[in-house]
């Protein structure tokens, strides 16, 4: 059911690089929503995904940048304005890989350089995203930006690998450039901590199904869903959230606050 939350809002999502990606799943509500949007993916991404159809079911342009390039994202957000008829109202960073989890390096034994991709596409491109966007003063008053991340920031979760320092940044990035940019436009800048999701990404990552399975029984309202997530952010878009801010926020089932749950002191017992 759509509530018209997004009714004449613009925006830009990055990320969605299939329908199991979280991205495409906001991209689709936003739609629903009301909202008008452009599309954004580096040209790999685009060339590896079906983004073209995720454009043609929302009537959205794609707009080619790597978001490590300041000068791509510049282009973003020049030309999103153009197409959209005006500033932005909303933004969302979904972007992460880590080419030593791709290639099954562990934490202990890091290529550095492979790291520093890590950290750059993974964090530093969300603080290149806010910076460009703030200097060229493309989102409108009371806009919002959403990163989505990963209680592994938090936590240790041992397969995570460098991910879990990347994602760290993020949020301590949503935070320092929460607090400049909603002392500038009163936009404000969120990250979103998902349940483990079976996105392609996801799926990536070693293991992947049996911790699944494991938050599905710690988490008393099971795993979040990548729709549910999509619902989520919708609010975090709208003016209903206007005054949450360099806040990451738990979605996850209350996975994030149970210590130990029935289910799984069942198991134990077998």
């Amino acid at each position: 059911m759509a509530y018209g939350l997004l009714k004449g809002k613009r925006g830009i999502i990055s990320g969605a690089l299939d329908e199991k990606s979280i991205a495409w799943k906001v991209a689709l509500k936003a739609k629903e929503e009301g909202a008008i949007f452009t599309l954004t993916n580096a040209p790999i991404a685009m060339r590896m995904g079906a983004i073209k159809e995720l454009a043609e079911k929302c009537e959205a342009e794609i707009i080619p940048a790597d978001a490590t390039s300041t000068e791509d994202l510049e282009n973003l957000f020049v030309k999103s304005q153009e197409v959209l008829g005006g500033k932005v109202d909303f933004v969302l960073h979904s972007i992460g890989m880590s080419p030593n989890i791709r290639k099954g390096k562990s934490y202990t034994d890091l290529n550095y350089d492979w790291y520093k991709q890590s950290v750059d596409i993974s964090a530093m491109s969300f603080h290149k995203m806010m910076q460009t966007a703030y200097k060229l003063d493309a989102i409108n008053e009371w806009g919002s930006i959403v990163a989505l991340t990963y209680m592994a920031a938090q936590r240790t979760f041992s397969f995570y690998g460098d991910m879990a320092d990347a994602k760290a940044t993020l949020e301590s990035i949503a935070r320092s450039f929460g607090y400049h940019y909603g002392k500038f436009r009163n936009v404000r800048v969120n990250t979103v901590s998902q349940s483990p999701t079976p996105t392609t990404a996801g799926g990536g990552i070693g293991g992947f199904d049996r911790f699944y399975e494991f938050a599905e029984k710690m988490a008393p309202m099971g795993n979040a869903t990548a729709d549910q997530c999509a619902e989520y952010v919708m609010t975090l878009f709208s003016d209903y959230t206007r005054m949450v801010t360099m806040q990451n926020l738990f979605h996850d089932g209350g996975f994030s606050m149970t210590g130990v749950s029935e289910e799984l002191m069942e198991m134990l017992k077998m």
